[in-house]
């Protein structure tokens, strides 16, 4: 099972003059920087708790179908279901009928139920899933996670002389693990 993003998001959730009001800066001197860590405090958020914050396109590769009829897609929330691909032993991609699928878009991860399974024909990823996740624009975002990855963007920029851009997150706040607990993957 992999996941890959097809398409980013447009936009971040948390602009730069929110991050400036924030930190308190009148200044444009260091605007890159400042989008920098907003871009790494998404990607982090998001990779720690499964969520797409922004309307993002991804791909979930299969080798075949799970034993049971549900399919975790790793991401919520998940808006739509845009294509389901099986290869047939050709290797020749056939669209598979969207009309009698059932997708609990808001689970954490989302789940999908597909009743009309055909058999892929290779061994390895012979099965395609392309969805749209995330809240939609900024505004959508819960306010919990837009305070976390300011708090995160504003600690980042704190630190950024002790650690490069590439190597970051380095630490993570206080108060960061409260606010993204309710959102955050959970395993037995």
């Amino acid at each position: 099972m992999t996941l890959i993003q097809t398409d980013p998001p447009l936009a971040e959730p948390v602009t730069l003059a929110e991050l400036k009001a924030h930190l308190r800066i009148d200044t444009s001197d260091e605007d890159d920087l400042l989008e920098s860590l907003i871009r790494v405090a998404r990607a982090h958020l998001e990779a720690v708790t499964g969520v797409a914050l922004i309307s993002q396109g991804f791909r979930l590769v299969l080798d075949d179908w799970p034993r049971s009829e549900v399919i975790s897609l790793m991401k919520t929330p998940v808006q739509t279901i845009d294509a389901i691909l099986v290869y047939d032993a050709d290797g020749v991609a056939q669209d598979l009928d969207l009309s009698g699928l059932l997708l609990d878009g808001s689970a954490q991860p989302a789940r999908l139920m597909v009743r009309e399974r055909s058999r892929p024909g290779p061994p390895i990823n012979g099965i395609e899933i392309e969805f749209t996740a995330g809240f939609g624009a900024g505004t959508d975002v819960p306010p919990e996670l837009k305070r976390a990855m300011l708090i995160h963007a504003a600690h980042l920029y704190e630190f950024r002389g002790a650690v490069t851009r590439d190597m970051q997150p380095a630490s993570i706040p206080v108060g960061y693990e409260r606010l993204i607990a309710p959102w955050q993957r959970r395993a037995l």
